[in-house]
């Protein structure tokens, strides 16, 4: 088992900045794909950002492109999302998710593994 743990959320006016962090522990060598998800009232979640296990690909939502940066340090068993420059519309709950494969998916039933989540609110 992996046990996946967010933290960074919070409130943030329009144009602000937040970090998140998923750190895994358990049963993990970090030779996961790893994504992060965000789901709000009434939506399907969606992936935002995905990684490889070695960090070489990377995939983004269209709508964060240029904004949202995922990163990961495999040392540390910790996987980032950098957003910058919020918009309202980024408001949802964030949730990193992993898989039992090396690479990269931006589909919700690729993964095995999920964070409880964390509630980022952008404030227009």
């Amino acid at each position: 088992q992996v046990q996946l743990v967010e933290s960074g959320g919070g409130l943030v006016q329009t144009g602000g900045s937040l970090r998140l962090s998923c750190a895994a522990s358990g049963r993990t060598s970090m030779s996961n794909g790893m994504g992060w998800f965000r789901q709000s009232p009434g939506k399907e979640r969606e992936c935002v950002a995905a990684i490889s296990w070695s960090g070489g690909s990377t995939y983004y939502l269209d709508a964060v492109k240029g904004r949202f940066t995922i990163s990961r340090d495999n040392t540390k068993h910790t996987v980032y999302l950098q957003m910058n420059s919020l918009k309202p519309e980024d408001t949802a709950v964030y949730f990193c998710a992993a898989r039992r494969d090396i690479a990269i998916s931006y589909s919700a039933r690729e993964y095995d593994y999920w964070g409880q989540g964390t509630q980022v609110t952008v404030s227009s």
